[in-house]
């Protein structure tokens, strides 16, 4: 069957064998955008983490089938040249460590924001797992927002 997702404003014409394929794979593998990540595939780290019609969801739960229709927006889509509020205060804060939950995180922070919370209200809405636990640099970030 053939799904039209529309990814970071780009109309994707996909193929797949079955419409409960989890988004995150027509994502990484279909469309090959690979900031997105598999992290625990039951909704719990957030490392999956993609807005949906302006809205945080996890890519690892949402069948693809569920997502024709809605504008998708990846850590790639966030801006072309780093220039998100969100990513701008990751760079200056040198939040990440290893950097494998970090686009989930700030899928999760431009969720947070694109609902109208700002400073350390974001903090309390993001409820990403990372594992290097830079929890502090994410708050140091956040309350800058």
């Amino acid at each position: 069957m053939n799904v039209t997702l529309n990814v970071n404003n780009v109309n994707h014409t996909v193929s797949v064998t079955d419409g409960s394929m989890p988004l995150l794979w027509v994502i990484r593998d279909l469309i090959g955008l690979t900031g997105t990540k598999y992290g625990c595939g039951i909704e719990v780290c957030g490392a999956c983490t993609v807005m949906m019609d302006g809205q945080a969801e996890h890519a690892c739960v949402v069948d693809v089938t569920s997502a024709v229709g809605k504008k998708i927006t990846t850590v790639e889509g966030l801006s072309s040249d780093r220039s998100h509020p969100a990513q701008k205060a990751w760079i200056e804060n040198q939040v990440p460590q290893c950097g494998f939950c970090q686009p989930g995180m700030l899928m999760s922070v431009a969720c947070a924001m694109n609902a109208g919370h700002h400073g350390s209200e974001i903090s309390k809405e993001v409820k990403n797992l990372c594992v290097c636990g830079t929890y502090a640099r994410i708050r140091q970030a956040c309350s800058k927002l």
